[in-house]
């Protein structure tokens, strides 16, 4: 058989965006609600997307993706505040069920109103905080039980984001900017990390999680409108590391200002 150059070079990338999901679900296994959201919102499958967008269209088209990707991220919020608020109460099949429901409504809806960059931002200025809030009550902190290990977990999660990139590279150019703007973002990360955390950790403890992710789907959203942005007049290459670096410099803030306001409530008064 003759060997086909194509299929080696997305096997590639299929592989290291699966290790760095598998690597990434781990910590936020251990790392407890507000940093394991913290890193479940990074752009660990949307990122390298983007780049295999970046490299295999034009500026053009990377800029009117990420219009899309900024008006589904909504739909990706209100997909976790969905799961957020029924994971305690109900079967996982049921939770995450609804939530997809939420998110496909969210895809769709984006699909056959086709917003403006202008319109995309304004839809999440009242999506995203308003479903920050909604979420603050589950976001509570909670000690994580220990993670019972099944076999197929990181074949699963790997499989997961290989489908993922391999459709986005391979139907990218079939399924035009907002289609494939809409795929890139599709939330493969949180959908596998309830898939994993529900039944080991249970209901409680996985909706403290993603509820946590709400205010990092925050920064992910200005990380994709900083794509739009920057792709025309600064290039591919720069759009894609504004989506890593808003994003990340996003959460470390939150992080570190978490963190910092636990160490002020546990201090001690001083003395009178």
């Amino acid at each position: 058989m003759a060997f086909d150059p194509f299929w080696f070079p997305l096997a590639v990338k299929m592989a290291a965006t699966a290790a760095v999901v598998v690597a990434a679900s781990r910590l936020a296994e251990r790392a407890g609600p507000l940093i394991g959201g913290m890193i479940a919102t990074l752009p660990i499958s949307a990122g390298p997307a983007y780049i295999f967008l970046a490299l295999g269209h034009d500026d053009a088209f990377l800029k009117g993706s990420a219009v899309a990707s900024v008006a589904t991220n909504d739909a990706t919020a209100l997909l976790v505040l969905t799961y957020a608020a029924l994971a305690p109460r109900a079967p996982l099949a049921v939770a995450l069920g609804a939530a997809f429901v939420v998110w496909f409504a969210g895809a769709w809806l984006v699909t056959v109103w086709h917003p403006s960059f202008a319109e995309a931002v304004a839809l999440s200025c009242v999506v995203l905080p308003l479903a920050a809030l909604a979420a603050r009550p589950l976001a509570k902190a909670v000690a994580l039980p220990p993670a019972v290990a099944r076999w197929w977990d990181v074949p699963f999660r790997a499989g997961l984001c290989g489908v993922l990139v391999a459709t986005v590279v391979t139907l990218s150019a079939r399924l035009g900017p907002a289609l494939s703007g809409i795929a890139a973002v599709f939330p493969i990360v949180l959908s596998s990390l309830i898939l994993i955390l529900h039944p080991r950790i249970g209901g409680n403890a996985a909706s403290a999680v993603m509820a946590n992710c709400l205010v990092g789907i925050i920064g992910f959203g200005l990380a994709m409108a900083a794509v739009h942005l920057a792709a025309v007049p600064l290039g591919g290459a720069v759009a894609v590391f504004l989506l890593f670096a808003v994003s990340a410099a996003w959460n470390a803030a939150l992080t570190l200002h978490s963190v910092a306001r636990s160490r002020t409530v546990k201090s001690p008064p001083p003395p009178p």
